[in-house]
């Protein structure tokens, strides 16, 4: 039991804290050593004290036990063989020491302790132990541990030797084994002390040259010395050295070849540490040879080429403008090349050892730049210059032309220029290359040039009417729109369109336009070099200021016009089939024999050689109405007469009038006739008609005299007189005046004339007693009794058989 307080203290420690309790024990193994095992069960209600004893499997005899108190729930029972099977009991006690309760559990208990036979280190983060193998082991523990205790380690081996990993170099481990089986672990062996050897230097390797190795490297710690050593690849013999320095230069090499360095430290013990081991090539020999030639595909560059040199992995060629280009064999191309230059190329060669010294450089004269900038000249039409900067190292200059019509030509030339012939209405694509012996320059800018659009040929003007002309052409090359101009003194008439005709409106009429047909396009522009031609308008219209009735048949006609070369033809159109025309040169013409009582639209046309003008606003004439064909005045009474007469052509009202200087008569009446009062009678009168038209033109018209018929007498008075007679008495006005007598009764009329002068008359076989109606009469010229003289009333009375008196019974 000695050597096992601490674990009885811990025991007793975990038995304080447990809490279980319970009238039913159960055990388990909680750890075993090759000559222990430690056991933990539960806490029995009312126990005292627990014993604990081991049993070789299947045997009932105990053959080592422990005792514990009642606060303890974990313990070790002792004195065990290793790699031995148990049955372990734990009994609950009375205070009595009587068992209240048990619980059994098999166990085993690990192999023994093995033995440590050597220890060594051959590497500096190694130790590699030699241990003697042990009964029932199925593994082995190695552990290692510093003497500070930084650090601690366990590593699992199958078997002897195994090996410590993850050590650091040149420091003391105290190093023991402890031997596993399936139910734990052994107490570790005795331990030994073991130290590790120095790590290797860590070379850094250069070549300096293509003849030698710098080899380098930190000083490693508690080192006393180093030891070098290089061979030849593919060679058996070596060179070795020591050093106590930090580097050595290896020199007389191989250029190009792979030579290896081993190298360790050894330390105070005179133990060399690990080995290390670096290959180094030396750097290649310069390449020789460089040729270098001028391509352009697929891009613009410098094949550079070379012969190969010994050792080298990759070649590097370098121009003097910064371009350069690796390869892995004997050629690579420098891009991009730049045009006009001149440069120069090195070549490298490339190892693991570094760069090998550059060749000697190589001289190259690169393709020239591409010509620009490149314009065309067309002072001329038709002749076209092609111009350009001149451009360094050009020996000469190629151009290619192309037309639209798919013609190409070249034109070669040592100056910066090309003349060629360029037509009307072409464009043309050009380009220039520049060359030298390094070929030709790469393409320059495509100049695109047009020329100017033709000029229409046939060009046909025409007047459609008094302000617009017709140009019609034919289509010319080269014009995407036409511009028709029409210049005169005042204005520019402006016609764009994309057909080969225009109307040209709206121009001042009787001026010389100068017409021209501009063709344009998008490119070139419009081209300014046409031809006009001149045409004339139309003369102006004319205004006709007054139209006027000289006399019955002719009317006179005035008009203004700018245009003193015209002829104008003044025009009366009438009803259909009735036009009157005529012509002057002037401003004025009179149109003789117009019929009476018509309508004309009265007109003047000018015209010339450049066409007709519009005709001159209308203005209406209206011709006098005509005359009556006939016309009758007849008188009513002494006072009154009745005028009539046919219709007049033309005429809508009439004035009627009798003229005498004893007076005048007058009606105004839209009808055919017309009674006139206030007649004189016996007196001779003018008979006149004026025929109005509706507009109030008038013809006046004159006719044949009229003689008013003789006045009635007066004062007529009926006498008695012998034998059945009246005589009747009257006032006579005129002395020359003839009248006669009509006494009527209911017999036939009784008449008696007097001799001209006498204003009495005799009335025989009158009837008394009977009424007799009295009418004197003066009588006209041609012997007419005039009928308008009044009729008087008498009646006569009788006196026996004889007329009595006479008397005067009114008028009827």
């Amino acid at each position: 039991m000695a050597g096992f307080g601490g674990i009885k203290g811990l025991a007793f420690l975990l038995g304080v804290l447990s809490q279980a309790s319970g009238s039913t024990m159960t055990v388990s193994v909680f750890t075993v050593t090759s000559k222990s095992a430690v056991l933990r069960w539960s806490r029995y209600e009312g126990a005292l004290s627990y014993r604990v004893t081991a049993s070789l499997r299947n045997s009932p005899i105990p053959v080592v036990f422990a005792s514990f108190g009642q606060n303890t729930i974990m313990g070790s029972i002792n004195s065990l063989n290793p790699n031995t099977q148990y049955t372990f009991r734990v009994e609950a006690l009375g205070s009595l020491m009587n068992m209240l309760g048990d619980a059994n559990v098999d166990g085993s208990t690990a192999p023994d302790v093995p033995t440590i036979d050597m220890a060594s280190s051959k590497e500096s983060q190694s130790i590699t132990v030699e241990f003697t193998p042990v009964s029932g082991a199925t593994s082995y523990i190695l552990r290692a541990e510093t003497n500070d205790g930084s650090f601690f380690s366990e590593s699992t081996v199958p078997m002897s030797p195994g090996t410590v990993t993850n050590l650091q170099p040149y420091t003391d481990y105290i190093l023991s084994v402890m031997s596993v089986n399936s139910a734990g672990r052994s107490q570790p062996s005795i331990s030994v002390v073991a130290k590790t050897v120095l790590s290797s230097p860590q070379f850094n390797t250069s070549s300096p040259s293509n003849s030698s190795i710098l080899v380098k490297w930190e000083p490693v710690n508690h080192a006393v010395l180093y030891s070098l050593s290089i061979i030849k690849d593919g060679s058996y013999s070596k060179s070795s050295i020591n050093t106590t320095d930090t580097q050595v230069l290896f020199q007389d090499l191989e250029a190009g070849t792979l030579y290896c360095i081993k190298g360790n430290a050894w330390s105070p013990e005179n133990i060399h540490g690990d080995d290390f081991t670096m290959c180094q090539i030396t750097r290649s020999p310069s390449p020789q040879f460089i040729s270098l030639v001028v391509t352009s595909t697929p891009d613009a560059g410098i094949v550079v080429s070379w012969n190969s040199t010994k050792g080298a992995e990759q070649y590097l060629a370098l121009s003097l403008s910064g371009q350069n280009c690796s390869s892995s064999t004997n050629s690579c191309t420098l891009t991009p090349l730049r045009c006009g230059e001149t440069n120069s190329v090195t070549v490298i060669a490339i190892n693991k050892g570094g760069n090998s010294v550059p060749s000697y450089p190589v001289q190259i004269v690169s393709f020239p730049c591409p010509p620009q900038p490149i314009w065309v000249e067309e002072v001329v039409a038709g002749n076209c210059s092609l111009k350009w900067g001149p451009v360094p190292l050009a020996q000469y200059y190629t151009t290619f032309i192309k037309s639209d019509d798919g013609i190409e030509g070249t034109c070669n030339s040592t100056e910066p220029r090309c003349q060629f012939n360029c037509s009307c209405g072409y464009s043309y694509i050009m380009s220039v290359f520049a060359h030298n012996q390094a070929g030709p320059s790469p393409p320059g800018p495509l100049v695109n040039h047009t020329t100017l659009p033709c000029c229409p040929e046939l060009t046909a003007v025409s007047a459609v009417s008094w302000e617009t002309l017709m140009i019609q052409w034919s289509p010319v090359r080269g014009a995407d729109l036409y511009e028709t101009r029409a210049v005169d003194a005042t204005e520019t008439v402006l016609c764009n369109d994309t057909a080969p005709s225009c109307a040209l409106s709206d121009l001042n009429c009787n001026s010389r336009y100068s017409v021209v047909v501009i063709p344009c396009n998008d490119v070139s522009g419009c081209n300014l070099t046409c031809r006009p031609q001149t045409h004339e308008t139309a003369p102006c219209m004319p205004e006709i200021t007054g139209v006027s009735q000289s006399n019955v048949s002719s009317v006179l006609v005035n008009w203004t016009s700018t245009n003193t070369a015209a002829n104008y033809t003044v025009s009366l159109i009438g009803p259909v089939g009735n036009t009157l025309y005529c012509q002057s040169n002037g401003t004025s013409c009179k149109v003789p024999n117009l019929p009476c009582g018509s309508i004309y639209d009265v007109s003047v046309i000018a015209s010339s050689s450049a066409g007709v003008s519009i005709p001159s606003y209308t203005i209406p004439l209206e011709t006098a109405p005509c005359c009556p064909a006939n016309l009758t005045v007849s008188q009513v009474t002494q006072a009154m007469t009745n005028v009539s007469w046919a219709d007049a052509i033309g005429a809508q009202t009439y004035i009627a009038s009798l003229s005498s200087p004893r007076g005048d008569a007058q009606c105004h009446t839209m009808d055919t006739e017309c009674v006139m009062g206030c007649i004189t009678c016996g007196t001779n009168y003018t008979v006149s008609l004026e025929a109005i038209s509706h507009t109030g033109h008038k013809a006046e018209c004159t006719y044949h005299g009229f003689s008013a018929g003789e006045c009635c007498p007066s004062g007529i008075r009926l006498f008695r007189g012998t034998n059945n007679t009246l005589r009747v008495h009257w006032r006579s006005s005129s002395a020359l005046t003839n009248y006669t007598a009509e006494v009527k009764g209911n017999g036939s009329p009784r008449v008696c004339s007097p001799a001209p002068g006498y204003s009495t008359c005799d009335v025989s076989e009158i009837v008394c007693g009977q009424v007799y109606s009295v009418v004197v009469a003066p009588l006209n010229r041609d012997g007419t009794k005039v009928p308008f003289c009044t009729s008087r009333m008498y009646s006569v009375s009788c006196v026996g058989s004889s007329v009595g008196m006479v008397l005067y019974r009114g008028k009827r």
